[in-house]
């Protein structure tokens, strides 16, 4: 195994300068969201360890949890092996979901029904 410096450069970012970046909890595996990262959101992720994201419909940088108080603490950051993908590993308080879920995948689709898996957390 080699290490060499990490250069934003060398990832596949879309036309926009965006790449998806998927949260997991550290700690239990279980996939929590999928944002967009723009090259400064993961600049000041990577600086911070605060997980920020770019907000498509805001035009701008948004910290995790910066109003809600449910942030995310980047506990390990690996790309995949097309390089245009991120996935974190992180620390959630809180829901990681705006429905106030712990987890935003909690829609199951079987037999072409949806079932829904999950209540949002007590507050």
């Amino acid at each position: 195994m080699t290490n060499t410096r990490f250069d934003p450069d060398t990832l596949r970012w879309t036309d926009t300068g965006l790449i998806p970046a998927i949260a997991q909890d550290h700690a239990t595996g279980e996939v929590l969201m999928m944002a967009w990262m723009n090259r400064e959101s993961l600049a000041e992720t990577l600086r911070t360890g605060d997980v920020t994201y770019w907000s498509r419909s805001r035009g701008a940088l948004w910290r995790k949890g910066a109003t809600s108080g449910h942030l995310q603490k980047l506990v390990r950051l690996s790309v995949d092996c097309d390089r245009d993908t991120i996935l974190m590993q992180v620390e959630q308080t809180g829901p990681a979901c705006h429905t106030g879920r712990r987890s935003c995948f909690y829609t199951d689709v079987e037999a072409g029904a949806e079932r829904i898996t999950a209540d949002p957390l007590p507050e």
